[in-house]
């Protein structure tokens, strides 16, 4: 039986590189899991503490359609976390087994920033912004925050939120138990508690289930990203070293520390 291994940040393909988890790197991984001969059902072990919404779906999207072509369940099981776009992914499973202190849900949407208006007015910086379009520019951090900027933002993470609310009722329904307004609050929970919630449907590691149903002797390979060579010994170029890489491990990093982990 395959297993897919989605370990990491979610984000589109040019932001983590092979740190992150996009459609374009997760789907090789799914179409080879799905093409295995023989294969009883397909496992996927998730580690993620969410990200983009769109690759999210994209993601989970392909995990369906595939499962559907090939007439073959999917069952997820959670490592530390699943949540935010974590949980999305683990919803593309027919079942989803965690580990009594693995962290689920976050059913919920967030962007952050920072402001930095009265620091380049105390160094001497002028900001000078051109633009063509009433809201072309929007949440400036170098202006003060408008209210309007903040209402749009809030509209657009609603309809986001609605898209993430409906994906967990299509693939959980009546397994959810409790208040819809605690469940998609954004609040996360151990996978004890998401058991009561209905957010997982059992405690257990992946290979002591699998052995369970399948038999002692399941084989179980590992399907996952590969990693280049100096990214495995944390080095890279000079550039990157200091630049963009430093700047994209610095966010996944507070990805990963929202849980605590």
């Amino acid at each position: 039986m395959p297993v897919v291994r989605l370990s990491g940040v979610i984000a589109s393909s040019g932001l983590l590189g092979a740190r992150g988890l996009s459609i374009e790197g997760v789907a090789p991984l799914l179409a080879k899991a799905f093409a295995q001969r023989g294969a009883k059902a397909v496992a996927l072990a998730i580690n993620s503490p969410g990200g983009s919404p769109v690759q999210s779906a994209l993601i989970a999207q392909r995990i369906r359609l595939l499962a559907n072509e090939k007439n073959l369940p999917v069952i997820a099981f959670v490592e530390d976390v699943a949540a935010s776009g974590g949980y999305w992914l683990a919803c593309a499973a027919d079942e989803i087994f965690a580990d009594a202190a693995s962290i689920v849900g976050s059913i919920g949407v967030i962007s952050a920033g920072f402001g930095f208006k009265d620091l380049i007015a105390r160094i001497g910086v002028e900001r000078r912004v051109h633009t063509s379009g009433a809201h072309k520019s929007m949440l400036d951090p170098f202006r003060d925050e408008k209210p309007e900027d903040v209402e749009r933002l809030k509209r657009l993470h609603g309809e986001i939120h609605d898209g993430f609310k409906a994906w967990v009722r299509q693939r959980r329904g009546s397994r959810l138990k409790g208040d819809e307004a605690a469940l998609f609050s954004g609040e996360f929970w151990t996978g004890l508690h998401g058991l009561e919630l209905g957010l997982v449907d059992g405690l257990g590691e992946l290979r002591a289930v699998l052995q369970q149903r399948y038999g002692a002797k399941v084989h179980l390979p590992v399907i996952s990203q590969r990693r280049r060579l100096l990214q495995r010994f944390g080095l890279g170029s000079g550039i990157d070293s200091i630049g963009p890489a430093t700047l994209a491990a610095l966010e996944e990093r507070a990805h990963w520390q929202r849980f605590g982990l």
